[in-house]
Parts: C-alpha cells; structure tokens; sequence
C-alpha cells in the first residue's frame, strides 16, 4: 500500500517490479543530468555577455549534439527491452486465473480446479470492518501461492478495464473478444491492492482488485474449502 505523500512506487512485490523500479531510476538520473545540463547551459548564457563567434557554426559542436543524444536512448532503450522480454515469457506457470471484468466487478476462475469460480465485488463504506481499507476491500479476495509462476488470462464481457496491481507490476488491459495475459510471482506473502485504471466508466475506480498471496500449504487448504462451499 502507498502512503501518504509518498512520491515513489511502492515497494516492490516481484522480481519484474524491482527491475522497472531499478530502470525508472536509471532513467530519472539520465533526465535529472540532462536537465542540470540545460539549465546551467541557459543560466551562463543570460549572465555572461562574452560571445564565442566561432562556436556558433563548429561543425564539431553539431557532430556532438547529434551523436550524444542517441547513446543517451540507447543507454535507455536496451535496459527497457530486456525488461519487456522479461515480463512477455511464461515458462511453465504453476496455476492459471482467468479474470473477467464486468460493470462493476472482477470474476475469477481457476481453470486448474474444477468448479472454483467466484466474484469479487467491492466492500461498501457502510459494511467495512475497523481497519479495513475504503474502496479497496473486497468481499472475495483471489488468493495465490507465493513464490511461483502464476499466468493470469484477463478479458472483460461489456467495455475495456484494465488489470492492475502496482506493487506487482502488473497491468493489462481486459478487452472484450480478447484475452490477454499476464505473469506473476510473488516473493513474499501479503495483500496486494490494486484497481481498474481504465476508463471504462463512471464506476471504473469502484473495481478493486484484491490478492492475497499466501503459503503453498494454505492456498492448497483454501482450494479444497472454496470448491466445497461451492
């Protein structure tokens, strides 16, 4: 969970997350020397009346502006790339979740499990528990193993929502007519929050999405129990 004023990402969840958290402040570094660059560059100019007239058509002045700024987005570009490729590959996930968005709630299925599908609405302000959170909580959280590969399948059956939890890096556009993927891991357990942050209506941000990353043990234990309430 964020806390308040706080101006970074939370704390990181997954591996992914760590590695965008890592190249978000590679990247701010480069903008950050770059800015202070600029801004001394701009600063010497209004406060020295001395002129370099040979400066201003120096062919090496031109080699340098031009061939600088594209290492600087190549130094940018590889990390990102690597980053991407790291978050397209599923190598044999242990569990596949399917969600589905609807107006104005998430549904989950567990395609490993026979009959385990459920629907996961957001707690109203009036029935929340002490120190429970507003607009968060969920009445059925999607509970999962920790510290293995998870593939979650994600569509919508109305309008365009979007799957997200940030402190896992994961988000993912919930599409009607397509299905979309995801993958998940989990170094520690935890409740995770996230929300619909698309724009899909008036309601789009009453979509909370709730995981509950627990032991192996546990999730096996709360498997067996779901399948036979249901």
């Amino acid at each position: 969970m964020p806390y308040p004023m706080q101006l970074g990402f939370q704390d990181a969840t997954s591996p992914i997350m760590e590695e965008l958290t890592y190249f978000h402040d590679h990247t701010l570094m480069i903008v950050f020397l770059i800015s202070s660059l600029v801004l001394y560059i701009i600063i010497l100019m209004l406060t020295t009346k001395l002129t370099h007239t040979s400066t201003m058509d120096a062919q090496e002045v031109e080699t340098i502006w031009t061939i600088l700024p594209a290492v600087i987005l190549v130094l940018i570009a590889l990390p990102s790339l690597r980053i991407l490729y790291m978050m397209d590959e599923i190598y044999n996930p242990y569990l596949t979740v399917k969600a589905m968005g609807h107006q104005w709630y998430w549904s989950y299925e567990y395609t490993d499990y026979e009959d385990l599908t459920f629907d996961s609405y957001m707690i109203p302000t009036q029935d929340l528990a002490p120190g429970q959170l507003r607009l968060l909580e969920v009445d059925n959280r999607v509970v999962l193993p920790m510290e293995l590969p998870i593939r979650v399948l994600i569509s919508s059956e109305d309008v365009i929502h979007a799957w997200t939890v940030p402190s896992l890096g994961l988000k993912a556009d919930a599409i009607p007519g397509r299905l979309n993927q995801a993958t998940l891991t989990s170094t520690r357990p935890g409740v995770y929050y996230g929300q619909c942050s698309e724009i899909c209506g008036s309601n789009h941000s009453f979509m909370p999405i709730v995981l509950e990353m627990t032991t192996l043990k546990y999730f096996e234990k709360w498997s067996s129990m779901m399948q036979s309430f249901l």
